[in-house]
């Protein structure tokens, strides 16, 4: 009963966080419109947020290892709640900047807490039933966030001083349960070259599902206000973008574990540069073509981190799984920081429809490394089990472990 109420804290925080924020992004991006922000300024903010995300990676742990799991939650809540509230204080977008980096280093500190927290907790017996739960409730906040921002005004007080108030509140189970704190486990080795060794090609893969979600999640308003959605509809637009890569993973696992995985990842991207060139070019769609372009687009662009990590983790010793996974998520994180920048910048110089031509051309440039790498050296011999890999924190690699195990059924 103790781990059950245990895990349901946790749960209820990561839901409470991630609609918070997961908010933030798209209504930051609807109040710069509002503000009259550049693009580019726009595109700095979902930039700053990355930067902040990458920073918070490095120092939880740390932080985690001198004050305990529940402090060191409360300080990364409260740094996010004072980046939410300061909003209100200012329209410079140099100011908001700021504040979305220590937004970023909230959402990496308080998931790196809450992961830790729930490796301690699981054992094998559970590990499957607990990890399900913990991707349902990240998945179903983030559709949830999306569709927030459809009843928050943008630019307006109430919005950011409702969304610090939801962000505050993640801090109240995870503080409050009585259920003992875990040891601090030893921070994993970041060694960015271990991914590269095992598989450029998964360094790649991850690299371009940087492009394609954080220049979505961060730019993606900027399109759907381009082509003349309303704010309420841009919510439902960014939903489907989700809702798609969420409706993807079963399918996409079970081709993954059949076949070659970079057959599978080559063919997504296929897909994925047929999605964006039709987004791009066909933009006299009604809204409710434009939300299932979307989701086309997310089924086609979701799975691509997953499966690319599946690959790398063909290749891996099992000693070797947890700092794989470390170093995957820093080529996501410094993709990440990248990424709406430039996306912004290209809609500034050639409007809407070039945020779906940069990554268009991503997708395009891994379907040619794939094809390169296919030649240089065949596929494993040993298969990990595909697994839905979140993009939160480098410390998700120690709940995965377990599942990459082929001895486990992979």
């Amino acid at each position: 009963m103790k781990l059950a109420l245990s895990f349901t804290a946790l749960f209820l925080s990561v839901i409470l966080l991630q609609l918070s924020s997961g908010g933030i992004g798209p209504l930051d991006a609807l109040s710069g419109i509002a503000l009259e922000f550049t693009t580019t300024q726009i595109g700095l903010l979902g930039s700053a947020h990355f930067a902040g995300f990458f920073i918070g990676c490095w120092w939880a742990p740390r932080l985690m290892g001198e004050v305990g799991h529940a402090r060191a939650f409360a300080a990364f809540t409260a740094l996010g709640t004072l980046g939410i509230l300061g909003h209100v204080l200012t329209d410079s977008a140099w100011a908001w900047s700021a504040l979305r980096v220590a937004q970023g280093l909230c959402v990496a500190g308080a998931y790196t807490v809450i992961e830790a927290w729930l490796q301690a907790k699981v054992t094998n017996a559970n590990r499957g039933r607990a990890m399900g739960a913990y991707r349902l409730a990240d998945l179903g906040a983030a559709l949830g966030a999306q569709l927030v921002i459809s009843v928050l005004p943008p630019a307006h007080y109430v919005s950011y001083t409702l969304l610090a108030m939801v962000c505050c509140a993640a801090l109240l189970p995870l503080t409050l349960t009585r259920i003992p704190q875990p040891v601090v486990a030893t921070a994993p080795r970041l060694t960015p070259s271990l991914a590269w060794h095992n598989s450029p090609l998964a360094v790649a893969g991850v690299l371009v599902a940087a492009l394609s979600g954080a220049s979505f999640r961060m730019v993606g308003p900027l399109y759907g206000a381009g082509v003349g959605l309303a704010p309420s509809q841009i919510a439902f637009f960014l939903a489907a973008f989700v809702a798609g890569g969420a409706l993807a993973q079963l399918p996409v696992g079970w081709l993954a574990d059949r076949f070659d995985r970079r057959n599978v990842l080559v063919w997504l991207s296929v897909a994925a540069i047929l999605s964006c060139v039709f987004t791009a070019t066909v933009t006299d769609l009604p809204a409710w073509g434009i939300m299932l372009s979307a989701a086309v687009f997310g089924l086609t662009t979701y799975p691509i981190y997953s499966i690319a990590a599946a690959h790398a983790h063909d290749f891996a010793e099992d000693d070797q799984r947890v700092e794989l996974s470390a170093a995957l998520m820093f080529w996501y994180a410094t993709g990440a920081i990248a990424a709406p920048y430039v996306a912004s910048a290209l809609i500034e110089g050639y409007g809407p429809p070039a945020l779906f031509a940069l990554i268009a051309v991503g997708h395009a440039a891994l379907v040619v490394f794939g094809l390169v790498r296919m030649r240089a050296r065949p596929a494993s011999s040993t298969k990990t089990r595909y697994v839905y890999a979140p993009r939160t924190t480098f410390a998700v690699g120690r709940l995965l472990k377990q599942f990459r195990d082929p001895r486990n059924g992979g």
